[in-house]
């Protein structure tokens, strides 16, 4: 799978990276591809360790209908560039890229376990991530990183916008009833109903995305294997 090497350049400094995602927002297109069907729907994560200079990523494939792996690939990559808010996919993102390269499974649309244009240069990780593979792609957070939203109801299913100096970048997700929300944002070749649907269609039983929960198991038990490669379940 062929990375686009224009948004790939991760030797800058967190000054050149600012400047570098102004520019690359100018390409994120928010809007899905005519008659986008979803069949494969892949998480992306990142471990990383305070003071160790390695960082563990994985991709995982889930059938859209079924929610089962179908395809997962990990990669171990020593972290060279630091921690900045606002900056981690320069980061995370050659982690992921490294993972991708080994993926023998395309998957339709891609779920960050971060966020998409609900940061505040638009230019979060599942925006560089998209632009980087070409493939639709979702920010869903845990967190907010910027913005605020309005009261939230509690059944599963409620949503409430996140804005930020007056846009909305994103929506708070209740995906689970009395349990608090996720927050997700396009990334590129994406719009925000349409995120918002595949976030809930992969949500069916916790606060996060199934996507997320299996691509966070692999890149744990990369981490505790020092980097070997976990075979799928």
């Amino acid at each position: 799978m062929e990375l686009q090497p224009e948004v790939g350049r991760w030797d800058v400094t967190p000054t050149e990276a600012v400047a570098l995602q102004r520019r690359l927002v100018e390409q994120v297109v928010l809007r899905p591809p005519p008659g986008l069907k979803v069949e494969r729907v892949a998480g992306a994560d990142i471990s990383t360790e305070k003071g160790r200079d390695t960082g563990f990523g994985g991709l995982v494939v889930l059938d859209a209908a079924t929610l089962v792996p179908v395809a997962q690939a990990g990669a171990a990559v020593t972290l060279t560039f630091p921690y900045v808010p606002g900056l981690l996919s320069f980061r995370e993102l050659p982690i992921v890229a490294e993972a991708w390269k080994r993926l023998t499974v395309r998957p339709d649309v891609v779920i960050f376990d971060g966020q998409g244009t609900a940061h505040p240069r638009r230019m979060g990780i599942a925006c560089h991530g998209g632009l980087l593979f070409g493939v639709p792609s979702i920010g869903c957070a845990k967190s907010l990183l910027v913005g605020t939203y309005g009261k939230l109801a509690d059944a599963r299913g409620a949503t409430a916008p996140i804005t930020h100096k007056g846009e909305v970048v994103g929506m708070a997700v209740r995906t689970r009833k009395g349990v608090q929300p996720v927050y997700v944002s396009p990334g590129h070749l994406m719009d925000l109903p349409t995120a918002v649907e595949l976030v809930l269609k992969v949500s069916p039983k916790y606060r996060e995305p199934e996507t997320t929960r299996h691509a966070h198991r692999l890149v744990n038990a990369l981490r505790r294997a020092g980097g070997e490669a976990a075979e799928l379940e």
